[in-house]
């Protein structure tokens, strides 16, 4: 009886000894560097830090016997301010692995960072091809869209469909300076002209002169070579214009839901537009999106979708791993498929570039919507390995040729 008590005790004890030392471990800290404030604060903002949450409450809030803990702080569009906030978070704040980073030139300043402390970092929101190019790195991952996709899959459509001459508005910035040259160069290989450019500053209010010399130029086709508040903005000054009206298209070469909620369908109705998710698009899709929308009140953009499935990737990789090591996770990340809500089959190549389908949308007509947010639909499914640019066409000094 005596050793059996005591058998039981010493099992108490270890038990009790064990949940002590695993409250005693450090929390597994994320952080997303993000523009909370900003023209890409609906795009990933608030909605990207709900969504990092959501996947890390869905993972069951710990790994590893350690508490997940999320966090999030505001990048303002300044490069020299993300670079700061890597920084701080890797060197003083313990995070493993920084989500998001909209916005491009932010982002490529926070990789740099994240390069040189040998930590693992996964983008959502910004677009600039560059990031499994030419600043790529071994624990780097492009994880929803890059320009060369948008540009691939929009351009070509349109090109394909008679919209054979372009002009571009584009963003002063290294986003809208890649997707300005990934779409000219998917335009004049299908055969179509590009007719001019105009260079607008970041979160401009007024587009007008911008807007004449598009439409001076008498191109089929606009392409608005930038986002957020920005493509909102230029359309429905386009629309004011009268240029629509005349004849031309206007093609936002990244759009989301969001700004087709705030441009209306009455102006937006027509639009092409290339796209990672769409909260509509199945039965998995909308589940998620339900969920979403019961905290956050709006339905989620693929940039804020690519969170919750990039965070879930990572724990998965972590656990799969036993270790939080930047080398073994991303073995393990690299090892798995991706088959969840956002992906099917999606895969990350040795440029950190995460191959899935992508879609082409035509946004509705006010007639055919069932109401706020049912604003697209689909035109084609286009496979990742022919809307993303090829290895063999890789700038990235990680890939073998």
């Amino acid at each position: 009886m005596k050793a059996t008590l005591s058998a039981i005790f010493a099992s108490a004890l270890a038990l009790t000894a064990s949940a002590a030392l695993a409250q005693d471990k450090p929390p597994l800290k994320i952080g997303g560097i993000l523009d909370m404030s900003s023209l890409y604060a609906d795009i990933t903002g608030p909605g990207s830090l709900e969504a990092a949450k959501m996947a890390a409450e869905d993972f069951g809030g710990e790994v590893l016997g350690r508490k997940i803990e999320v966090i999030a702080a505001d990048h303002l569009n300044k490069a020299d301010l993300s670079a700061n906030i890597a920084r701080d978070m890797l060197d003083n704040q313990g995070v493993e692995m920084i989500y998001d980073v909209a916005a491009s030139a932010t982002a490529l300043a926070a990789a740099e960072i994240a390069k040189q402390r040998g930590k693992i970092i996964m983008f959502s929101g910004p677009g600039s091809i560059r990031l499994s190019n030419e600043a790529c790195g071994p624990y780097t991952v492009h994880y929803v869209f890059d320009t060369f996709a948008q540009a691939n899959v929009t351009g070509l459509a349109a090109v394909k469909g008679g919209l054979d001459t372009w002009f571009f508005l584009t963003a002063d910035y290294a986003f809208g300076q890649d997707l300005e040259k990934d779409t000219t160069n998917v335009v004049l290989r299908s055969g179509g002209k590009v007719l001019g450019s105009v260079r607008h500053p970041l979160n401009t209010s007024d587009f007008s002169s911008f807007l004449l010399q598009a439409q001076a130029s008498k191109a089929k086709v606009i392409g608005l070579a930038n986002a957020g508040g920005d493509t909102v903005n230029a359309i429905k000054q386009a629309s004011e214009f009268g240029i629509m009206k005349g004849g031309q298209k206007m093609s936002p070469l990244l759009a989301f839901v969001t700004d087709i909620d705030s441009i209306g369908l009455d102006t937006a109705q027509g639009l092409l537009l290339a796209e990672a998710f769409y909260w509509d698009l199945n039965d998995e899709t909308r589940a998620f999106s339900k969920r979403f929308m019961e905290r956050v009140k709006r339905p989620p953009t693929s940039a804020q979708a690519g969170v919750y499935s990039s965070v879930m990737h990572y724990l998965q990789a972590v656990k799969a791993a036993g270790t939080t090591d930047s080398a073994a996770v991303m073995k393990k990340m690299k090892e798995t498929p991706i088959n969840d809500f956002f992906a099917k089959n999606g895969r990350i190549r040795e440029d950190g570039r995460m191959v899935h389908d992508m879609y082409l949308f035509e946004v509705k007509k006010p007639s055919e919507s069932k109401g706020r947010w049912d604003d697209y639909k689909l035109l084609a499914t286009v496979p990742g390995d022919q809307a993303f640019q090829s290895l063999e066409q890789s700038r990235c000094p990680l890939v073998k040729k």
